[in-house]
């Protein structure tokens, strides 16, 4: 295989061949994908979640992974969000001529060890070649599909004492490639939270806790999710800024900054919503994952402010945290 990725790659012939049997099927092939069908035909017996995805990275290689752990783990969250185990996955895959092909090579490995954490297989894919220039590198679209295993997890779902939860500490992400990207060095080094969310999920259900919703706070963060849970359901939601969790880190980037930590993009963080009696058991079940050590509840659902959150300071004043606006940090998913 060359050393760099050539337009002759893409060109559907002896070269395409060669670049999709050595890669691509190397790493990802299984008796689906290796049919080299126009169409995967897939047998399922349970209600099916699906998704779609795309994914432009600047560096695209970060602290805490690539763009191909990002585009694995940006699609089967979101399944996992709404209660489905990931099961079947394409991936559509643009790169630009001269990219090297170790990196692509790197790339798609990452690919595969977070599939296998998923137990999901890529069934369908799409290889092109574009001209130098014409893109940054690398682009990845995905599609997702997903077997569900509760059925009632939505963002229309909030009722009266839902007990807000985050799965970790915010930020990291947004965070972690503004420094990668800007050669920013700190005391001690961001790493991208990015990581799969169904083994997570997965074991809150097994432990009796059905959340009435769920969101992985990517763009936009914290903040976005929470303002379109507020909308979506007419409630309010009050979150105690006190109890945000937030990495030292992260802080600093913010003070040195001026970004706020809860409109920053997070990739293996996620929000619940739980009846408070199951709140103890929900935030057991989430430390119990390694870096999930600062998962926290941070608030509550109430109708004081219907369609509004409300950020309640430590000296008891009160503010609307709003919907993020304008460009804060571009290509971080």
């Amino acid at each position: 295989m060359t050393r760099t990725i050539t337009l002759a790659q893409g060109n559907g012939g002896e070269e395409n061949r060669a670049l999709i049997s050595g890669l691509f099927f190397r790493y990802l092939g299984n008796e689906i994908l290796e049919r080299a069908e126009d169409a995967a035909v897939l047998q399922t017996e349970k209600k099916m979640a699906m998704t779609t995805d795309s994914f432009t990275v600047s560096p695209i290689f970060f602290s805490g992974g690539d763009i191909g752990k990002l585009s694995v783990c940006g699609t089967c969250n979101d399944l996992a969000m709404m209660g489905a185990q990931p099961k079947y996955l394409t991936f559509a895959v643009m790169v630009e001529e001269g990219f090297e092909t170790r990196k692509l090579e790197k790339i798609v490995r990452s690919i595969k060890k977070e599939l296998a954490i998923n137990g999901a297989k890529v069934v369908s894919g799409d290889t092109k070649v574009l001209p130098k220039g014409a893109i940054d590198g690398i682009m990845i679209n995905t599609t997702g599909l997903g077997a569900l295993s509760v059925e009632g997890v939505s963002v229309r779902n909030l009722e009266m004492g839902d007990a807000v939860v985050v799965s970790r500490d915010i930020g990291r992400h947004g965070a972690a490639i503004f420094a990668g990207r800007e050669g920013i060095e700190l005391e001690s080094e961001i790493a991208s939270d990015c990581a799969s969310l169904w083994p997570m999920v997965e074991k809150v259900i097994a432990n009796g806790v059905i959340p009435n919703a769920m969101r992985d706070a990517t763009r936009g963060g914290l903040a976005a999710v929470l303002n379109e849970w507020v909308e979506a359901s007419d409630v309010c939601i009050e979150i105690d800024e006190g109890s945000l969790p937030i990495c030292e880190a992260v802080s600093g980037i913010c003070e040195l900054l001026g970004f706020e930590a809860t409109a920053l993009a997070n990739e293996g963080t996620f929000v619940l919503a739980v009846r408070p009696e199951n709140a103890e058991r929900t935030l057991e079940v989430l430390r119990s994952f390694p870096g999930n050590e600062m998962a926290a509840v941070i608030g509550e659902v109430t109708d004081r402010y219907p369609k509004r959150v409300v950020l309640r300071s430590e000296w008891g004043t009160k503010r609307f945290m709003e919907l993020p606006t304008g460009e804060l940090l571009p290509r971080i998913c």
